[in-house]
């Protein structure tokens, strides 16, 4: 059988992450392909959140280096090309902004904060939110919506973007089952379509369900390539040896 030929959407070499004098990441070496669904796994401190901001340029390393897409491209040549969903509970529910306000805020990085959105923009938005089913809540304040709700809406802000890669940290943690199967079908969509998906994941019991790439971390790399040849036993015990977890228990 023919070896599958990889491009890489990230590459990290040699990345060491340190909160004061603490190392949270140690010696990280990661390629990320292309058009892969990736779950990202470790128990609570692994620092899987560390891992992909600092991906993101939102924390900066102590050493180490991350490339996008080719080995010139740094993240500020291609932020274009890169969406983001941070985790529900880093969020100002209250900053005072509608749906379609929060939606039209992933247009910025191709506007720039001058420009107004355009027509079409809000057309964008507006299918979008259509596509996420909020599209009956586009004048709500977003404080007044349930914690579901309001994770469609910032899928709905990272799709606008129309990115190549997005990140997404924890986007099932706190949600309902029905919003949980929208996601999990919108991350799949996405992957049809040929973009590059990296989720933050504590539910080890839908790994092999959702994703078809895994990283399993714990301050460093333990192992990363597709699901049914590195999501076993041994791996994992590997990952969460200092934690007690079990495969079936959820982290």
């Amino acid at each position: 059988m023919d070896m599958e030929i990889l491009n890489y959407s990230v590459e990290v070499e040699d990345l060491t992450v340190a909160y004061d004098t603490k190392p949270v990441l140690w010696d990280i070496d990661l390629k990320i392909p292309q058009g892969k669904l990736l779950a990202v796994v470790g128990p609570n401190g692994a620092g899987k959140t560390t891992l992909i901001k600092t991906m993101l340029g939102l924390l900066t390393p102590v050493s180490g280096t991350v490339r996008f897409f080719d080995e010139k491209s740094t993240l500020r040549r291609q932020r274009k090309r890169i969406g983001y969903v941070p985790q529900s509970g880093s969020v100002d529910w209250d900053f005072p902004a509608t749906v379609i306000d929060v939606v039209l805020m992933g247009c910025y990085g191709k506007l720039g904060w001058v420009r107004r959105p355009r027509k079409a923009d809000r057309k964008l938005a507006q299918q979008t939110l259509k596509k996420v089913g909020m599209q009956d809540y586009v004048s709500r304040q977003i404080s007044q919506l349930s914690g579901g709700q309001q994770q469609r809406v910032f899928l709905a802000r990272a799709l606008v973007q129309q990115a190549d890669i997005y990140f997404m940290d924890e986007p099932f943690k706190g949600v309902d089952a029905q919003t949980e199967k929208a996601i999990v079908l919108l991350l799949k969509e996405l992957k049809e379509q040929g973009k590059t998906v990296v989720v933050v994941h504590h539910d080890l019991q839908t790994v092999t369900d959702y994703f078809d790439w895994v990283t399993l971390i714990n301050l460093r790399v333990i192992a990363s390539g597709p699901v049914e040849s590195i999501f076993n036993e041994e791996n994992l015990k590997k990952t969460y040896r200092s934690t007690g977890t079990l495969l079936r228990s959820t982290v």
